[in-house]
């Protein structure tokens, strides 16, 4: 009955053009509005069914890439399990892989098929410091006390995406459509450590379009403007001379006291920049002991603003302040890029045709257990117990060009370079609930439970009919590139933040992994032994709901 339903949406949606009139796009705005009609396509229509098929054949696989990713938690740069194993699935796939590239040994890049449209599927991999937790639980229990966690739901997104490229290769090899899948990791993506990097040595020179997939809690996309911030990761480090802080402190001089004081700056500054920044930092070193004054400091800052040109200021900026509090402790200061990332801006062809997808699959279908899971959760953050979302969203968000005083901040992500590098737009998927705190364990609550499979398995659908759009319907491509080029880019053209030698920062978390990579190893999923990793920990499923009242 499933397929069924799903051929008589295929046949009414069929009809819609996937296409945009460059017209209205030139006219900004939301992008409501239904698009012109055309003729059905009941080979295309078919071939998604198809998809469909595949895609929930593979639901066992796709579980056990959630739930085996969860377990690694590899922060950025150190995303080693993850690698190998998903790597190796595609190998026996019989996808190409190379590894390894930008100078960041735990990237890679698999390819499968020939010619033309060349689609790149792309998601984040890596997990967020002090964020472990133990999945199903609704309050807090960590597996490895104070480990890192998948408290941004990064594991689900490799599964979805692998899942879609399996479905779609199938259906490709048996009706001899041409084209080539590309699937690539978002690495340290909490640092935005390196889709810059990817974008400079030319990961996507020969890709035509990339289809990129993040977590949420709704099934949708968009395309334009978004409202989030671009961003540039500088670190500062100050060089001073060690001395007794007690028998001669006039010798010394302390670089320490200079990233205190180039904090303080930023801090009286914050109340004349404009209401759209968002700056924070943490003193990465700040000496070894009290007693010798500190000849070695350093202080990590994110800058970020709405666009290129207001992120360059605020940089500018920092150095000022670097230099002034060098120049008062009579210290020296270098700096280096840990990382940077472009706003966003969804191309609208692609999202129209992942929305049409959307709202041909819908939602999963929740069982009363899974919404009794999140209701429990929503009880136990004191948050409204409106479960889990069940309908998708009917209209399609987007605008061109948001003026920049609608614009007041927020989040980052490095796709943005790859966003004004070539023609992008994100799918978010339903893998967690409503009310959990982006960074942080609530986030990691849901990450490997029947929601999360069933998320990444519903979101796998679309992308695996969007290919099949991309490869059957090469005119969408061709209007992707037209938005591209003559929307998209009038408005600005991509100027890299990274410095022409910054490297990766690889280096970051590499002290921390290496103390708590022996401890996660103990909690590695064994999907041999155990159907789920849920199973596998002893969690009973759903929870039973806290006490107290309904919120």
């Amino acid at each position: 009955m499933r397929i069924l339903r799903y051929s008589v949406v295929a046949l009414v949606l069929s009809g819609l053009v996937l296409g945009w009139s460059l017209q209205a796009q030139r006219r900004g705005g939301d992008s409501g509005t239904v698009p012109p009609l055309a003729p059905p396509n009941p080979r295309l229509e078919a071939l998604k069914k198809d998809a469909i098929a595949e895609v929930e054949a593979r639901q066992k696989l796709t579980q056990e890439m959630v739930d085996s990713i969860f377990s690694f938690s590899e922060l950025g740069f150190e995303e080693v399990e993850t690698q190998k194993y998903v790597t190796g699935i595609l190998e026996k796939e019989g996808f190409k892989v190379e590894r390894g590239l930008a100078g960041i040994p735990t990237s890679w890049v698999a390819r499968w098929g020939s010619g033309k449209p060349v689609i790149a599927l792309g998601t984040d991999v890596d997990c967020i410091p002090m964020a472990n937790q133990t999945p199903g639980v609704v309050t807090r229990k960590e597996l490895v006390p104070n480990g890192p966690g998948h408290g941004e739901g990064h594991n689900a997104g490799q599964a979805l995406i692998v899942t879609a490229a399996l479905s779609a290769k199938k259906i490709m090899e048996r009706e001899k459509i041409q084209g080539t899948l590309v699937l690539w990791p978002g690495i340290a993506e909490e640092l935005l450590g390196a889709k810059a990097h990817f974008v400079r040595a030319g990961m996507f020179k020969d890709v035509d379009v990339v289809l990129y997939s993040h977590v949420g809690a709704n099934l949708g996309t968009s395309w334009g403007d978004s409202g989030g911030s671009g961003m540039v990761s500088v670190e500062y480090q100050f060089k001073g001379e060690t001395s007794h802080a007690a028998a001669a402190p006039w010798r010394g001089k302390s670089a320490l006291d200079a990233v205190e004081l180039m904090d303080i700056g930023w801090n009286f500054k914050r109340e004349h920049l404009r209401l759209a920044q968002r700056s924070h930092y943490v003193i990465t070193r700040g000496g070894d002991q009290p007693n010798v004054v500190p000849s070695s400091a350093s202080v990590w800052y994110y800058f970020r603003e709405n666009d290129y040109d207001h992120i360059m200021e605020m940089w500018k900026l920092g150095d000022t302040m670097a230099n002034a509090a060098a120049m008062m402790t009579g210290t020296t200061v270098t700096s280096r890029v840990l990382g940077s990332a472009w706003p966003a801006h969804g191309n609208q062809t692609l999202a129209q045709t992942m929305h049409l997808n959307i709202q041909q699959v819908g939602m999963p279908k929740w069982s009363d257990a899974d919404q009794q899971f999140a209701k429990a959760f929503q009880r136990a953050m004191g948050a409204p117990e409106t479960g889990l979302v069940t309908q998708a969203s009917a209209s399609l968000r987007g605008r061109e060009n948001v003026p920049d005083e609608e614009k007041f901040g927020g989040p980052s992500d490095d796709v943005g370079d790859i966003m004004w590098s070539l023609p992008t737009a994100t799918l978010s998927f339903p893998s967690n609930i409503p009310g959990a705190i982006g960074h942080h364990w609530t986030s990691a609550v849901a990450m490997a439970t029947p929601v999360a499979h069933k998320g990444a398995t519903q979101a796998a659908k679309v992308q695996a009919m969007t290919i099949l759009d991309l490869v059957v319907r090469p005119e969408l491509v061709t209007q992707a590139k037209t938005y591209f080029e003559t929307v998209q880019m009038k408005q600005r053209k991509y100027q890299p933040l990274l410095r022409p030698n910054d490297p990766p920062a690889l280096w970051v978390n590499q002290e921390t992994m290496a103390k708590f990579r022996p401890e996660l190893k103990k909690f590695y999923y064994d999907p041999s032994k155990y159907a789920t990793y849920m199973e596998q920990l002893g969690v009973s499923y759903p929870p039973p709901m806290p006490a107290g009242k309904a919120n």
